[in-house]
């Protein structure tokens, strides 16, 4: 069995298809220099600046990063000027890097100049690795917006142990993905050890208000993962894994089915459900890995019973049992089907019917887009809990570029607040203090509450 430390010695073409051992070097907090990326030109290179989410993310560094030494990058100069242009004074002195995912060498000289690396440059299965590789290389800390988990399973294998090595934080999943869920959860876990209550056992994300618009780079992603995972029956094995991204499948516990398409009552999840609906969730498959993920990173600090879901509530109307079946049924024939037999459909039919990549929702649906989303637990003691998050903006698109600024400014400027985990991270035990202290100021509210 090929370890993350090992992963380099595995042939390519294999490395994705093993399954994973134990991080050793980051459970026990091994982190190679961890001031190998102190001396750099910049704090932040935006990489992917011209893109639909790069602009926002832009936008929101250009606000919020304060005296951050921040540049833009991507593969045209002129588009990256127009950007710059678009921004405001306070960007106008932003230097451009000029960078192409196709020539590595110019991944690895962007890299070596700043602390920090954000990429929205999607599907990250098709473009991300060679600056993840970079970045893993150069000790750079570098932070993503992707939800496609065989991407996350290949860095790991690939590039782990060298950002182990190098001091590099390789943090995915920087957005609506994974944040809210990953970040809920970890707030759970703070409260409950602050108050002794024990640890996390059944817990639940439940999606309670949600307006947004949908991108052609989302759609691109997915469609990218499912024509993947439909290519290769051992992909679509390590999709349809509870635990695709843990460090260790062997040391996660056997709870049972883990599905990730759920149709029940709100009540059978909490009292305070009582009436309400839920249904599937349709990114419920890769933040349940993600939050998984940070339980084994933080050396199974939620607890070793810890149990994860999903899902989105469809309200307490009459209706509301059929919208929720309807839900979850359509989710789960989207999954199923998509992994099995997209790589059956032509791309250009495809093209033809898809939202185009670039494209995203309007200005006014990302102004009047929101979120709000709760968390539900009990612990081994019989304490429960509830963590609620909330976020004006589009959830997908303006949000995300507010969470992953705010994520790639807590890594680059808060690091004395950051974990002492090195390697292929996620949010929660890459930053999670970090992160929830930066969350009042930019507009995003997180609260934990006990119930009983």
């Amino acid at each position: 069995m090929a370890t993350e430390e090992d992963a380099r010695a595995v042939p390519a073409s294999a490395r994705s298809r093993r399954r994973p051992s134990r991080l050793a070097q980051v459970a026990s907090g091994a982190m190679g220099n961890p001031e190998s990326a102190a001396d750099r030109e910049f704090d932040i290179v935006l990489y992917g600046a011209t893109g639909f989410v790069g602009k926002l993310t832009a936008d929101y560094l250009a606000a919020a990063g304060g005296g951050a030494r921040i540049a833009l990058a991507g593969r045209s100069t002129d588009r990256l000027v127009a950007v710059r242009e678009a921004l405001g004074e306070a960007a106008q002195s932003w230097p451009l890097i000029e960078a192409d995912a196709s020539q590595p060498s110019t991944l690895n000289a962007m890299a070596a100049r700043t602390r920090v690396v954000i990429s929205t440059v999607g599907p990250y299965m098709r473009y991300g690795l060679p600056l993840v590789a970079a970045c893993a290389a150069a000790g750079t800390d570098y932070a993503d917006l992707t939800g496609e988990p065989l991407f996350v399973r290949e860095c790991i294998d690939l590039y782990h142990k060298q950002a182990v090595d190098t001091g590099a934080r390789i943090v995915h999943a920087c957005g609506f993905d994974s944040i809210p869920s990953d970040l809920t959860v970890f707030a759970l876990y703070r409260q409950a050890d602050r108050d002794g209550a024990g640890q996390l056992g059944d817990t639940n994300f439940v999606v309670r208000r949600f307006a947004g618009g949908v991108s052609g780079g989302t759609v691109a992603s997915m469609t990218n993962l499912f024509r993947e995972a439909s290519a290769d029956p051992e992909a679509r094995r390590l999709l349809n894994d509870p635990y695709t991204l843990t460090p260790d499948r062997s040391a996660e516990p056997e709870l049972g089915a883990q599905p990730d398409a759920r149709w029940r009552r709100g009540r059978d999840i909490a009292p305070e459900l009582d009436g309400y609906w839920v249904g599937a969730f349709a990114m419920a498959l890769p933040n349940t890995r993600i939050v998984r993920r940070s339980n084994a990173l933080l050396d199974y600090s939620y607890g070793k019973r810890f149990e994860y879901a999903e899902q989105m509530s469809v309200g307490r109307s009459i209706i509301a049992p059929l919208a929720a079946a309807m839900a979850t049924g359509g989710n789960v024939a989207t999954v199923e089907l998509g992994s099995r037999f997209l790589d059956r459909v032509p791309s250009r039919l495809l093209e033809r019917v898809l939202p185009k990549a670039g494209t995203g929702p309007s200005e006014r649906t990302r102004e009047q887009g929101h979120y709000t989303v709760e968390t539900y637990t009990t612990t081994s003691t019989g304490a429960r809990y509830v963590a609620r998050m909330t976020q004006q903006g589009d959830p997908g698109y303006k949000a995300t570029s507010v969470l992953l600024g705010e994520g790639g400014l807590a890594l680059a400027l808060d690091r004395e607040q950051l974990s002492d985990l090195r390697g292929v991270l996620t949010p929660a035990a890459a930053m999670g203090d970090a992160l929830m202290a930066r969350f009042p100021a930019a507009g995003v509210s997180l609260e934990v509450v006990r119930l009983n």
